[in-house]
């Protein structure tokens, strides 16, 4: 079966990487903006929006008049779009809010590019992306599966942060049949038909033991603390 699982790593660019990670941003906020903007122009025109497609094959000319935007990763650039369309997807099926402009003010700003011919990739304790190529991060743990596409991300505090969404196989866990019963306990987890006892694992009891030790190690310093101003 595959699914889709989301890895998250602080990456450190250099200061190069880092003002080409603002110039995208800058670039995929415009576009989602300009063609949003031509969206409502359509709809108050027509009564009818305008679809990806549309919006998709007018980007190469605004390109050709806007020579910046030749600059910025293309598959960026067409991850807005994506964007605005999905979220008008949703507006209409009543799942949220019409499509907002966006704001160079909004506290986290992104971008998010797609996998195409090998420029998303981990290499030893860097991952190369496109156009900014290998930035080092800080690999906490090994990705696996199939790269679908990276989220850049830059938080109020200055941190730079990825996200890698993959597809990997995962093996469907058995299923009980229908002749075997299950008995949920407190001493144990449960006991099925078959005998087989699951123990509880007790995790309410273990992490409320934990709080009380560090609940009693902050109230120790927090006593150290005001004698000190004292």
């Amino acid at each position: 079966m595959l699914v889709h699982k989301s890895y998250k790593f602080r990456i450190y660019p250099n200061q190069k990487q880092e003002i080409l990670i603002a110039k995208t941003i800058g670039c995929s906020r415009f576009v989602f903006n300009y063609f949003l903007e031509k969206w409502k122009g359509a709809y108050t025109e027509t009564g009818k929006g305008l679809t990806y497609k549309a919006c998709s094959s007018q980007l190469p000319s605004l390109k050709k008049s806007l020579e910046w935007l030749k600059e910025m990763d293309s598959t960026a650039l067409q991850s807005s779009l994506q964007n605005l369309n999905d979220s008008y997807a949703r507006f209409f099926q009543k799942q949220n809010k019409s499509p907002r402009f966006k704001s160079k003010k909004n506290p986290v700003q992104s971008y998010t590019t797609k996998y195409t011919n090998g420029n998303i990739a981990v290499v030893v304790n860097h991952i190369k992306l496109p156009k900014l190529g290998l930035v080092r991060f800080a690999k906490s743990r090994e990705v696996e599966g199939r790269i679908l596409r990276a989220t850049i991300r830059c938080n109020p505090s200055g941190n730079y942060l990825v996200s890698i969404l993959v597809e990997k196989e995962v093996r469907e866990l058995p299923k009980i049949g229908s002749s075997v019963g299950v008995d949920v306990g407190l001493k144990n987890f449960a006991i099925l038909s078959t005998g087989e006892v699951i123990g509880n694992p007790k995790w309410f009891r273990t992490w409320e033991k934990k709080l009380s030790d560090a609940q009693r190690i902050l109230s120790r310093r927090q006593q150290v603390a005001l004698k000190r101003k004292c």
